[in-house]
């Protein structure tokens, strides 16, 4: 899976690292696990899938580009199987990743277990609202996609911060979203159109 993509044109060695070690087989049905390491999302319940690796590997390698060593603490929107999550402990200092399914919270949970990863925090709620609590992010990364980037997200993204999200544009399509905060505002960067599942505000 790592080879292949690296000839996708992945190249951040810890991006690529840190999905050598994280077991995506661990992540999805066992009936579906012979296809765990093909480039494919595949479906995890409750109308939501797992992402393609090459796209959690883009999300993640933007995330990361041009910074030195661990980043700090980041928010991940969407946690789903717990996989991004897992990826992401191995890239941040600490991960908060808020789920508003009750029935996904539960089973990244069990997902996640075995791993013992202690820099990760699961949350039960709206990632609509993002998370206050644990603000300002070094990084915020988002698994579903709305019309817009929401504001609350913008506000908790620290100072140096870099926020990547799928969002519909003008064209009406979905594409990769790349937001900066800087000491006197933002840059927005639109890159290329994506298929993520809805986002969704509440939780069920």
């Amino acid at each position: 899976m790592v080879r292949k993509l690296q000839a996708q044109g992945i190249s951040h060695p810890g991006v690529l690292g840190a999905m050598q070690i994280v077991e995506r087989h661990r992540f999805v049905d066992t009936a579906l696990a012979n296809q765990a390491y093909e480039d494919t999302s595949l479906p995890i319940g409750l109308g939501q899938t797992i992402s393609k690796p090459s796209v959690v590997a883009r999300m993640l390698e933007l995330l990361c580009q041009g910074r030195e060593g661990r980043i700090g603490r980041v928010l991940d929107i969407g946690t789903g199987c717990g996989y991004q999550a897992a990826v992401l402990s191995h890239l941040v200092q600490e991960v908060y990743s808020i789920e508003r399914l009750r029935a996904l919270h539960e089973k990244a949970r069990d997902n996640l277990r075995a791993f013992r990863l202690a820099n990760v925090h699961l949350l039960f709620g709206d990632g609509m609202a993002g998370y206050a609590q644990g603000a300002p992010y070094a990084g915020i990364v988002a698994a579903a996609g709305g019309n817009d980037v929401p504001q609350a997200w913008i506000e908790q993204l620290a100072v140096g911060g870099r926020l990547v999200a799928p969002a519909v544009t003008d064209s009406g399509q979905q594409h990769l979203i790349v937001i900066e905060r800087h000491a006197h505002g933002f840059t927005r960067s639109v890159l290329e159109p994506v298929l993520f599942v809805p986002l969704k505000s509440g939780v069920s």
